[in-house]
């Protein structure tokens, strides 16, 4: 069983690599948005309204986020959708190798890739623009765990609703925008007026940027942003549990 396990992985790395295009949007884009946004005028000068930070201090762990959020939504979802649709899933539960093992691996390599973007985005962060690296690292990486957990719990979620790869398409798209939003794509949480700030922490993006961000600045995390991600995680894999179909 192990053996097979770790085939079922090397076949879909594989498969993975043959696919620039999600690779791509997963480990390049967000870093190249972050690099984008700290060539405008302004966003590499400290603002008083930030407390003295700059605008691109904010955006590294926003393209870490995107990066989750793109991964659990974007990338998930046609590959799992489309292997049970082309009964895939089906007979590899007449197999010693269980379907879950196929979900795992999907897990394993795009929490991975989720994961590189995020150092890409520091690495990058830190020599183009001199964002200091994160002051409390084992924070950090708690916060970007459950982050990733979060997000691909979101998408497998849509992979179990869906009972096409159009339908997951459309549902991951609906989902795609409001979670970039929650992340502080377009707007950094930490930048949004108090009430809408406090409304966005109760979403697992929203947490997830507040918590990273107290974890770049040196502090440990939010307890109640850590348990609000750490509450969503659960939920959305209950939901994806009870509802995932194998054919």
């Amino acid at each position: 069983m192990a053996s097979a396990s770790t085939a079922v992985l090397r076949t879909e790395a594989r498969l993975l690599s043959r696919e620039p295009g999600v690779l791509f949007w997963i480990i390049t884009f967000p870093t190249l948005l972050m690099v984008i946004l700290g060539l405008i005028p302004g966003f590499d000068e400290p603002d008083t309204a930030l407390g003295g930070r700059r605008v691109i201090d904010l955006y590294v762990p926003v393209a870490a986020l995107l990066a989750v959020i793109t991964a659990g939504l974007q990338a998930m979802p046609p590959v799992l959708i489309g292997y049970r649709e082309r009964g895939i899933l089906r007979r590899m539960s007449t197999t010693p190798v269980r379907p879950t093992t196929l979900l795992v691996s999907q897990l394993v390599l795009l929490g991975g890739a989720a994961l590189a973007s995020a150092v890409l985005a520091i690495a990058v962060g830190r020599i183009a623009f001199g964002v200091a690296l994160p002051g409390q690292i084992t924070g950090y990486l708690v916060a970007l765990v459950l982050s990733t957990a979060g997000a691909l719990a979101l998408g497998g979620l849509v992979c179990a609703i869906a009972s096409t790869q159009k339908a997951g398409q459309a549902i991951g798209s609906a989902l795609f925008f409001p979670s970039m939003f929650t992340g502080g794509v377009w707007l950094p949480v930490q930048a949004m007026p108090d009430l809408l700030r406090d409304i966005v922490g109760y979403s697992p993006m929203g947490a997830a940027s507040e918590a990273l961000d107290a974890a770049m600045r040196g502090g440990w995390p939010h307890w109640a942003d850590l348990g609000v991600m750490a509450l969503w995680t659960l939920v959305l894999t209950a939901g994806a549990a009870r509802w995932f179909r194998w054919e």
